[in-house]
């Protein structure tokens, strides 16, 4: 899906229209372009599904590590930095933070990688419960790894800057695949 450029900056405009502003005024005349292409930057993850996501960002290196399937070996990323746009008020998600585990079985992932699929995912229209399983959907395609963890914390300005306006809360987030469901020690590894 490609995003349609024209589209946007002709809804922007006819957004100004009926907040009761002047699109041709100095101010705004450039304003349904400037925010057509910032929709495309912010929103690139909807061009890509899960699949081609785990495609892009795929690279594992095979080595000759000793993993043992029952084993505790865990890789964690923390405080991978993400925003994202709430899918019910095309709200910012903000201030967050995700952390990704995941139990090596027989390659690893660059880690670098994995900050790039959690960013490439959030930039959609999202909820943050979604984000998270796409992470970890991702990570499983990638990793051969049914054992991930996501943990995401982050503010909602949907939340923060109108309605309720509780300006300190924080959503916290986790999504756990295979042993992580179960294994307290993984958990306790990728929550602290």
């Amino acid at each position: 899906m490609a995003i349609d450029t024209n589209a946007i900056k002709e809804h922007i405009r006819g957004i100004l229209i009926a907040l009761g502003d002047d699109p041709d005024r100095e101010g705004l005349k450039d304003t349904p372009d400037r925010v057509a292409r910032m929709y495309n930057e912010v929103f690139e993850g909807m061009n890509y599904t899960n699949e081609e996501i785990a495609q892009m960002f795929g690279k594992t290196f095979e080595d000759e590590m000793d993993f043992i399937s029952d084993s505790k070996d865990v890789v964690v990323v923390k405080d991978i930095q993400l925003f994202s746009y709430c899918e019910h008020h095309i709200a910012l998600m903000y201030d967050m933070t995700a952390t990704v585990a995941y139990v090596p079985n027989g390659k690893v992932i660059g880690l670098s990688k994995i900050a790039r699929i959690a960013d490439m995912v959030s930039k959609r229209l999202q909820l943050q419960e979604r984000i998270g399983t796409d992470i970890a959907q991702i990570m499983q395609m990638v990793t051969d790894s049914e054992d991930v963890g996501v943990l995401i914390r982050g503010s909602h300005s949907c939340m923060t800057a109108r309605g309720i306006r509780q300006t300190n809360a924080k959503t916290t987030t986790t999504t756990l695949r295979g042993r992580f469901r179960t294994d307290s020690d993984l958990q306790m590894r990728l929550f602290q």
